[in-house]
């Protein structure tokens, strides 16, 4: 099978190489130059350090050369260029099943990446399959056990992706709740901030595992508004995505919210990231969400004040643990 992937990021680079060892022709598209350089030089790439990358692994500048003759196309570029990126190859994807592994809620429009990839290429809907889960880059490039699950409108696209990338070491499960898979796995970001503001504040483990459960929360009520299955939330691009990312040393996003924690600013903390993470523009999605729909969201809305509005995380803190006493499961039953 011949698999083109957009984006030699941390994420794109380990997927190329996953694909690489199920013996599939692989073609990567990067957008800067001098990167295709390096990684076509050294077969290393700087944001995936000590994993060697094969030498048939093909990597490009020219996304034509990349995507024109392939089956498949995965897109792994941060969410904020999906749009722009897919407009360089409308016209060329008739007949070829799209794999997003792009996590994340386009800003203004607040469409998920499967939304994007449709309108943006015109593409069937049912062509589109969302990988997500518990999937740190660092680890799949090592043959570490991990599970993921495909998502799709429709369950045979589903199956094919599950039956042709699974391998022994990584274990992918199936779903037509494309919906959920997607708010799950844009929003445990915004919680991972959060989660990373405990770590930063020291906070403990008590505070730590209620942030994380009534995260989980949150998520839920905004995906079961737009029209998700709740117990996909508590699957692996639920549960299991926010476990690992609130929690992982890999985690960027729990790095950004321990250091804003500790005392520094966000424009501080970004300065001196190479990567991208997510969550923050994600955060600003998830506000202008919780408006739209009238979804409550607390801790949403507190980091994003904090984020946004420098507003102290120990306030925000006191505010959250301060409000009006509710049953656990608030407000969840009047939107089933």
């Amino acid at each position: 099978m011949r698999v083109a992937i957009l984006g030699a990021g941390s994420w794109g680079t380990a997927f190329a190489i996953h694909l690489n060892k199920l013996g599939f022709s692989v073609k990567v598209w990067e957008y800067f130059p001098e990167n295709v350089s390096i990684i076509t030089k050294t077969h290393r790439n700087p944001l995936l350090p000590g994993i060697p990358i094969p030498p048939a692994i093909f990597v490009s500048n020219d996304i034509s050369e990349v995507v024109d003759d392939c089956e498949v196309i995965v897109v792994a570029v941060p969410s904020h260029t999906v749009r722009k990126v897919l407009k360089g190859i409308k016209g060329r994807t008739n007949g070829k099943i799209i794999v997003n592994l792009s996590k994340g809620i386009e800003e203004d429009t607040l469409l998920r990446m499967s939304q994007v990839i449709h309108q943006v290429l015109e593409h069937p809907y049912n062509m589109i399959v969302t990988l997500h889960g518990p999937s740190h880059a660092e680890e799949v490039a090592r043959e570490i056990p991990t599970c993921v699950v495909a998502a799709s409108t429709d369950m045979e696209t589903a199956r094919f992706v599950q039956e042709q990338f699974m391998t022994t070491y990584f274990r992918i499960y199936r779903t037509i709740d494309i919906i959920g898979v997607e708010i799950g796995g844009a929003i445990k970001n915004v919680i991972a901030i959060a989660a990373g503001i405990c770590d930063g504040l020291a906070l403990g483990d008590n505070s730590k595992a209620a942030l994380i459960t009534r995260g989980l929360f949150e998520i839920t009520r905004m995906g079961v508004k737009l029209g998700a299955w709740e117990q996909t939330f508590a699957g692996l691009s639920g549960v299991g995505d926010l476990i690992v990312t609130c929690n992982s040393r890999y985690s960027r996003n729990r790095y950004i919210g321990e250091e804003i924690g500790k005392g520094r600013k966000l424009q501080d903390v970004l300065s001196g990231m190479t990567m991208v993470a997510e969550g923050v523009r994600t955060c600003h999605t998830v506000h202008q969400m919780s408006k739209k729909y009238k979804v409550s969201m607390p801790i949403s809305e507190q980091v994003y004040k904090i984020l946004f509005e420098d507003k102290s995380p120990r306030e925000a803190l006191i505010e959250l643990m301060t409000r009006d006493p509710v049953e656990e499961r608030h407000s969840l039953p009047e939107i089933l």
